[in-house]
């Protein structure tokens, strides 16, 4: 999307930016009261109403000033549903997914294996390291997450890891796959937002993103030797509850196997999840018929949760899952930051915002450090990664131009500032899934996401020192094609 499929800013460009800025300053102030009067937790259930709420006073102060068109709220609308809708029915599937996950004794079955094999003072490092790999070969975070990041969730709380150390480890690594990865959309969104190609963009990646995992990983080792391992007898005790509570076999890892394999093979996510949770509910009926569920109600359990009633506490809040229904204040919330996000777009106000970011940059340390900023706020604003992507990777092309900046630099920057830290914000499309998946609260996992964390940091830092920024001379380009691009 070029700034010429923005709507028209005729009216807006004239708009002074303390008032296109006044909605944002709104939802900050908003969220910070949310926090500070009712915790980092009530984000998740107060946040759609910010969002709205700061819609509402956009769209009152371009009417009063008479600077709404019907056109530019149409293409405002049109450019965030495009990429945020898509979103709503994958949340459904990943409530399926952990529901039939659990019902039929993939996840408890993982728990089982994984106090058994893995070394508890590693945890931490082995999550991180194994769902970057498993994000490498399959291009996506969200799917790993979604299965296996729950699977660790679990493991860790066993071996004495609070919620956040688990959310973060997890996190940083399928972010780091997927930001590497060639099969990877943002990938491949952010490096064709700004004409590089696919494997320079990559390689030009490492330079940032394997310092800022190294560092995670040191992080998370640090952390793992200084919390006590779990006495054997507790470990003992939950496996035997858990052996008791459902048929654990190692045939339940065809589940997940095939979910991979689906992944790897590049099938459409919506389908994958979808075929996840059916080969969960089969798995269900034929390992797990002491449940006593009959379909009908295993399909409402679906729908409204999964819970058990034992005589092991731990066992009742690991086995419980929200379903379809525990998904709905997620996809509220979708639907108000697409609401928001339509309102910036629609009314211009991110346009005046943007503008006048991009015409004070002089040096390029500053120049990188705005593209970070930027891709934090559009972050924000459009509560969307491919949007952020394409609107900041045309702001700032003509100039990095201007400066002899390379455009493999631009594109390592938006994902840098883009991609990894679309998960640290509680309203992103990416932060709300993640934080509802793993159940822990976007602000609460935040600290602990030490790769999404350092990557901007280490963009910054080699803009600083100018490592492998070499000084380059854009090619001449006819005025036609300029302009499409301002």
């Amino acid at each position: 999307m070029n700034f010429k499929d923005q709507p028209p800013l005729s009216s807006a460009s004239r708009m002074p930016l303390g008032v296109a800025a006044a909605p944002v300053a709104a939802l900050i102030l908003g969220l910070i009261l949310i926090i500070i009067f009712r915790g980092a937790d009530a984000i998740a259930d107060l946040s759609p109403i910010a969002l709205l709420m700061a819609s509402l006073l956009a769209m009152v102060i371009t009417s009063v000033r008479r600077e709404t068109t019907c056109r530019g709220m149409k293409v405002g609308f049109t450019r965030s549903a495009r990429q945020i809708l898509p979103a709503v029915p994958m949340l459904v599937c990943i409530a399926m997914v952990a529901t039939t996950w659990m019902m039929s004794g993939v996840v408890p079955t993982f728990i089982v294996y994984g106090l058994k094999v893995l070394n508890p003072t590693f945890f931490l490092v082995t999550a991180c390291v194994v769902c970057a790999l498993i994000s490498i070969f399959t291009g996506s975070s969200w799917s790993t997450i979604a299965t296996i990041g729950v699977a660790f969730m679990g493991i860790g709380e066993v071996m004495g890891y609070s919620d956040a150390w688990i959310a973060g480890a997890v996190i940083s690594g399928a972010y780091f796959g997927d930001k590497v990865s060639p099969l990877s959309d943002t990938t491949v969104v952010a490096s064709s937002a700004v004409g590089v190609d696919l494997f320079t963009h990559m390689r030009y990646l490492m330079l940032t993103s394997v310092p800022a995992l190294l560092c995670a990983l040191a992080v998370y080792a640090v952390k793992g030797l200084l919390t006590a391992a779990p006495s054997g007898v507790a470990e003992s005790a939950l496996i035997a509850d858990l052996q008791s509570s459902f048929h654990i076999t190692p045939w339940l890892f065809a589940v997940p196997v095939i979910t991979l394999s689906l992944i790897v093979m590049r099938v459409p996510t919506l389908i994958t999840l979808a075929s996840s949770a059916l080969l969960g509910f089969i798995a269900m009926l034929i390992y797990q018929p002491d449940l006593g569920l009959k379909v009908s109600e295993a399909l409402g359990c679906i729908v409204s949760g999964f819970g058990m009633n034992t005589s092991s506490a731990t066992i009742n809040e690991l086995a419980s899952t929200g379903g379809i229904l525990g998904m709905m204040p997620t996809i509220f919330l979708v639907l108000a930051a697409m609401t928001f996000g339509s309102v910036m777009i629609g009314t211009g106000m991110l346009g005046v915002i943007t503008h006048a970011i991009t015409s004070r940059l002089k040096k390029r340390t500053s120049i990188v450090s705005a593209t970070v900023a930027s891709g934090l706020f559009m972050n924000s604003c459009t509560a969307d990664q491919y949007l952020s992507l394409i609107i900041t990777g045309n702001m700032y092309r003509n100039a990095y131009r201007r400066f002899g900046l390379e455009p493999r630099l631009l594109s390592r920057t938006i994902e840098d500032g883009v991609s990894v830290t679309s998960v640290l914000i509680p309203w992103n499309s990416c932060g709300l899934t993640q934080s509802m998946v793993l159940g822990v609260p976007t602000m609460v996992y935040f600290p602990f996401c030490v790769f999404n964390i350092l990557s901007p940091c280490f963009s910054i830092l080699l803009a600083w020192t100018g490592w492998k920024i070499p000084t380059w001379k854009a090619p001449a380009l006819n005025s036609e094609m300029e302009a499409s691009h301002t």
